[in-house]
């Protein structure tokens, strides 16, 4: 289960300024004039094309539980693109992200020091930077361990290390991830 990668595509999602469509015969026909094709959106869903065409027809109206998480999922991917990319422009110039996390985080730090990892709730502010890695990142087919990395950082930079202020070569590990939310 990839949390960050969900949880930034969640924080987009708050952007959108209309709703993604609730009926399956809406979303099929959303897909179809993206992709182009039934042919596409059948081998996208794992369907046959001919389920695609009883579904643009209303011919279908309900999905099986695992058909329909599919379908939501291909939708909500391709809403409104435009809407999408000036919700990362303006976190990774200008506005930054919100983390919101509920984690297990332990240090590497010089000896004579605290390092026991332990359970901390935390609302930040990340600045665009760390917004733009995040995001440049998921793009490109990051994992979630990569993703988690980017994350640790920023909570190391903005909480831990007080922006350079203190802590100097505290290294955060950022484990045990009980909640995960971001907002932009």
């Amino acid at each position: 289960m990839d949390r960050v990668a969900d949880g930034l595509d969640a924080a987009l999602q708050k952007a959108f300024t209309r709703p993604i469509p609730k009926s399956a015969g809406a979303q099929v026909r959303y897909l179809v004039k993206q992709l182009k094709s039934t042919r596409a959106v059948a081998g996208l869903l794992g369907v046959t094309q001919r389920t695609v065409e009883r579904y643009v027809k209303d011919q279908i109206k309900r999905p099986r539980p695992d058909l329909a998480q599919r379908l939501e999922r291909e939708v909500a991917k391709r809403w409104q693109p435009q809407i999408r990319a000036k919700a990362k422009q303006n976190a990774a110039t200008t506005g930054g992200i919100v983390i919101d996390t509920r984690a297990r985080f332990g240090y590497t730090a010089a000896p004579g020091t605290t390092d026991d990892a332990r359970l901390r709730h935390l609302t930040l502010a990340l600045p665009p930077q760390y917004a733009a890695r995040l995001f440049e990142a998921k793009d490109a087919g990051g994992t979630e361990q990569q993703l988690r990395n980017i994350a640790a950082e920023a909570l190391g930079e903005v909480y831990f290390r007080d922006s350079g202020r203190r802590a100097h070569g505290l290294e955060v590990e950022f484990t045990d991830l009980e909640h995960l939310e971001f907002d932009l």
